[in-house]
This record gives structure tokens, sequence and C-alpha cells, in this order.
């Protein structure tokens, strides 16, 4: 009795290591899922904070792209572009930030927020 224990812990010594090599793909899977998805949230605060400085500057009569840029962090700022339409007594801004992807092959479009602002008299 005694050797068949030992024979069946000799042969169930590598089993959780198996197992674990098994599970790390999911488990890199659901990680990389849960910074991108954490990416896209920040890429669209940014988004926003780039169209409210873009309306800002463009309702003093300043260049929305220039505010826009500079308003986002350095490593979006390359994919950041603003338009902005001028409207009666308002201005609006549209912000376009690319999100960036950190698995090749996984794209997503940009994200775009928008922010009016009243023209400076």
């Amino acid at each position: 009795m005694p050797d068949d224990r030992a024979d069946r812990a000799r042969r169930d010594r590598g089993q959780a290591a198996i197992e674990y090599l098994g599970f790390l793909p999911i488990l890199l899977i659901v990680a990389l899922a849960a910074v991108q998805l954490g990416l896209i949230a920040y890429t669209a605060q940014q988004a926003g904070t780039a169209a409210r400085a873009g309306a800002r500057s463009a309702s003093l009569r300043g260049s929305a792209q220039e505010a826009c840029t500079s308003a986002v962090s350095g490593w979006l700022a390359d994919g950041t572009t603003c338009t902005g339409a001028a409207g009666g007594e308002e201005v609006t801004v549209t912000a376009t930030v690319d999100i960036p992807s950190v698995v090749p092959g996984w794209e997503f479009g940009p994200a775009r927020k928008r922010a009016t602002m009243p023209l400076d008299h």
C-alpha cells in the first residue's frame, strides 16, 4: 500500500503545472481585455478634455487644434484632431482621439467628443 501512494504522488507531481499552463492563455486574454477597456475609457475622457479645451480656445478666437492637442496626454496627441464650427453666438468643437490597441489586430474606432462654448465678444 505505501508503494501505491508513492507511485501516485510521483505521477501527479507535474499535474498542477500542466493545469496552470493550460489556464495561462485564458488569464492573459482576460488581463489584456481589462487593460484595453481601461485604455478605451481613458481615451474617451481625454477626448472630452480636448473638446472642452478646443471650444474654450475657439470661443476666445484662438486655435482649437493647438488647444486640443496640448490638452491630451503626449502619447495621444499625434492621433488627436479637432474641428470647430461657429454658429450664431456659440462655437462647437469636436475632438477625435485615436484609441490605441494593446493587442495587434484588435482595432477600435476613435473616441469622439463634442463641446460647445459661447463666443466671447
